[in-house]
């Protein structure tokens, strides 16, 4: 969880909970000042993104970045552990064990689970990985094969991230439950989240802002169950659904607030929903 100090004054944790809702300008007043208070470096140790920001070289942060992302469900201390147990697995050099590991070495990882997550899945991701970086320098590439510069979104280029990672021979079915795709009617909550990670960029240190080729602009909210919550609270979701149109509605809202930036007001949304917890 994250440090509890950082509360919402009482008025805006009062109007998040209102069934009452607030005006244009009081929603982007308190939605501020919650950036404000979660968005700050003590949001990072006990938060998944934590892992990356333990390497320094691109290619790591974007490896346990991407694994650690697709293992973001359940407790995030849970999660914690487990990304830094696939960090031991690969001997503490995330990039350099995918380019040169032998098949001998992958034995160590049979018995890797993370909920459904399994070992089948972790040795196809491994396969991709090294597929992938055996021809390209950075994992951005992959997400570019659809990526539209003057498309709203980031939809086409997760359709087409999902495709390309699904490309080799040989996918186990039970492994593409694990990456989620817009044409699934999945949320994309997960990838969305590790594309605010690795595109987003601001003076509090947070998301790395490591690449350049999608704009923050195009950003999708990571749409989870607190970000559900307070959104609807707000008035910034109507969709009854959990899925990739529900996550575009909030965050055309949100564009709304910040045009260049809306997924900055994930830390508001996010953290309001899992420290305040506003009644139903």
């Amino acid at each position: 969880m994250m440090d509890h100090s950082y509360r919402l004054p009482k008025k805006l944790t009062d109007l998040s909970s209102t069934r009452l809702k607030p005006s244009f300008e009081a929603i982007r007043s308190m939605l501020d000042q919650a950036v404000d208070l979660y968005n700050r470096p003590a949001f990072i140790p006990p938060d998944p993104i934590s892992i990356v920001h333990q390497f320094e070289h691109l290619q790591d942060r974007e490896i346990m970045g991407f694994w650690t992302a697709m293992l973001a469900w359940g407790q995030r201390k849970t999660i914690l552990n487990k990304a830094r147990e696939l960090i031991e697995l690969m001997d503490g050099e995330p990039y350099q064990f995918v380019l040169h590991h032998r098949k001998k070495d992958l034995k160590r990882m049979l018995h890797f689970r993370h909920r459904t997550f399994n070992d089948v899945d972790l040795l196809y991701f491994m396969a991709f990985f090294r597929h992938h970086y055996s021809r390209h320098d950075s994992l951005e590439s992959a997400f570019l094969l659809g990526h539209q510069p003057d498309h709203p979104d980031t939809e086409e280029a997760l359709n087409a991230f999902h495709r390309y990672f699904f490309s080799l021979d040989h996918v186990p079915t039970r492994t593409k439950k694990h990456v989620s795709a817009p044409f699934r009617k999945s949320s994309c909550k997960r990838l969305n989240m590790f594309l605010r990670w690795m595109v987003r960029t601001d003076d509090r240190g947070v998301d790395l802002g490591l690449w350049t080729g999608i704009r923050p602009d195009q950003l999708v909210i990571p749409l989870d169950v607190h970000v559900e919550r307070v959104a609807r609270r707000l008035g910034l979701l109507q969709r009854k659904q959990r899925d990739w149109l529900a996550a575009v509605e909030i965050t055309n809202h949100l564009r709304h607030l910040d045009p260049m930036d809306p997924v900055r007001y994930d830390f508001a949304l996010f953290g309001m929903g899992v420290l305040e917890k506003p009644g139903s």
